[in-house]
């Protein structure tokens, strides 16, 4: 019995023995803090100022990214920036990584200079412009600087060459006018009627060609051609429902030009709410390179097509205006309508022919606008005070004084910036040209001659 519990004594204290290391190095192994568990890596360690990160780091930072325009856009690597304060005060550098890409920390918010290196740049790269970027850091994380790499230099153009190409645009922007100021003339020469919602007739030729060639899906050139029905079909419905009974009730010229102000603001509104606040293209005829024509213009495709379109149309209304019976007829009319209506004229037809033809010929107008521009609901009411120029410069109820004040006021409008004149405010100049003219000549530049209505 004695000799048993010897035995098991002995075995006892021998395993415990053996087992002592391993419950030491249990022991002396670092237990795991409840609050980073095992599974989960060690928390990044916070950037010094200066120091080259390879991803965005805490804190703020001025990210720089440098990208060759002339290789699509390719990343540059390897390139040394470096970053200080105003006074010269080095706060640190950095090098792109493979993505172009470099962050330097910021010790602050505040005013920094980036410096490129550019004898790090790879071999074949052009630099151009400054070598410094001012950054105002305001933000906690990235700050971006931008550096130009790679794009070609520019080439002052001669001074003959932007005269030219403001010349053609003005042409071309004075023909968009002369549409809308021949049908402008026509309605004030038959009826005497200063009609200033004609901006919007502008405005509804541009919208009718814009759903049938973006709803309908319609090419732009039939489009137009449906803008200009519509348009003829337009003219006609306002003269039926709305300036025919104010006429046959003997309403007054100057109550029925403010009747026309309040019918512009409700066709606006109209054209704002269906059609919305924002602009919009056409689905052809957008960006398009020029071409060269005769060795020194420089037109492209659509801007051809618009100047043709327009040259076509007007003559063809001129002709039709001066040698058909109802040119004749307008004329008539404008001159003496009671007269007319006695020696068997029916003068409502007339006018009505007047109508159709002359919002026709603004929805043409805003057609052609619309190829050469978006398309806004405000467009037309921009255009208004130009055209009310061109007319009275021109000399109100002639043919050809609607289409002489048209060019000149579209030349102006295009070439004024050319000797300074203020993009934002290039209208001042055609106006200043119109008060000069009206100074010297009242009836404006052909008075009343060529009374078409």
């Amino acid at each position: 019995m004695r000799l048993t519990l010897k035995v098991l004594v002995s075995a006892s204290l021998a395993l415990m023995v053996l087992l002592s290391p391993i419950g030491a190095a249990a022991t002396d192994a670092p237990s795991p803090s409840p609050s980073a568990p095992a599974d989960e890596p060690p928390a990044a360690e916070e950037s010094e100022p200066g120091q080259q990160e390879a991803g965005p780091p805490d804190g703020a930072f001025i990210a720089v990214r440098l990208l060759n325009s002339a290789d699509d856009g390719a990343p540059i690597p390897g390139v040394t920036l470096s970053v200080a304060t105003p006074e010269g005060e080095e706060i640190g550098d950095g090098v792109t990584d493979e993505e172009g890409r470099a962050f330097i920390s910021i010790p602050q918010a505040g005013r920094y200079v980036v410096n490129i290196d550019t004898d790090t740049l790879p071999a074949g790269i052009e630099f151009t412009g400054s070598t410094e970027r001012e950054v105002n850091a305001v933000l906690e994380g990235a700050n971006s600087a931008q550096f130009q790499i790679g794009a070609a230099e520019r080439v002052a153009v001669p001074f003959s060459e932007r005269f030219v190409t403001a010349l053609m645009g003005g042409i071309k922007f004075g023909l968009i006018v002369g549409l809308a100021a021949l049908g402008l003339n026509l309605i004030f020469g038959t009826t005497k009627l200063t009609n200033f919602s004609h901006g919007e007739l502008i405005t509804f030729g541009a919208i009718a060609t814009f759903v049938a060639n973006a709803g309908l899906g319609l090419p732009v050139i039939y489009a137009v051609v449906v803008a200009v029905l519509a348009g003829g079909l337009f003219g006609y419905l306002q003269d039926l429902t709305l300036w025919r009974p104010l006429r046959r009730k003997g309403v007054g010229i100057i109550a029925m030009m403010i009747i026309s102000i309040g019918f512009g603001l409700f066709l606006r509104f109209i054209f704002q709410y269906t059609f919305g606040g924002s602009r919009r293209s056409l689905t052809q005829y957008g960006t398009q390179s020029r071409d060269e024509y005769f060795g020194f213009i420089n037109l492209a495709p659509k801007e051809v097509g618009i100047i043709g379109v327009a040259i076509v149309v007007l003559t063809v209304t001129c002709i039709l205006l001066m040698k058909t019976r109802l040119g004749k007829a307008m004329r008539a009319v404008s001159d003496n309508p009671a007269l007319s209506a006695s020696s068997g004229l029916n003068v409502d037809g007339v006018i009505r022919s007047v109508w159709i033809l002359g919002t026709a010929l603004t929805a043409l107008s805003g057609g052609l606008l619309a190829i050469n521009s978006q398309v806004n609901f405000l467009m037309g009411f921009k255009l208004l005070l130009l055209v009310f120029a061109a007319v009275t410069l021109g000399g109100l109820g002639t043919i050809w004084g609607a289409l002489v004040g048209s060019m000149i006021i579209g030349i102006l409008y295009e070439v004024g910036p050319i000797f300074g004149v203020p993009s934002s405010i290039k209208e001042v100049g055609p106006l200043i040209v119109l008060i000069l003219i009206l100074l010297i000549r009242p009836q404006g530049i052909l008075g009343r001659r060529e009374r078409i209505g």
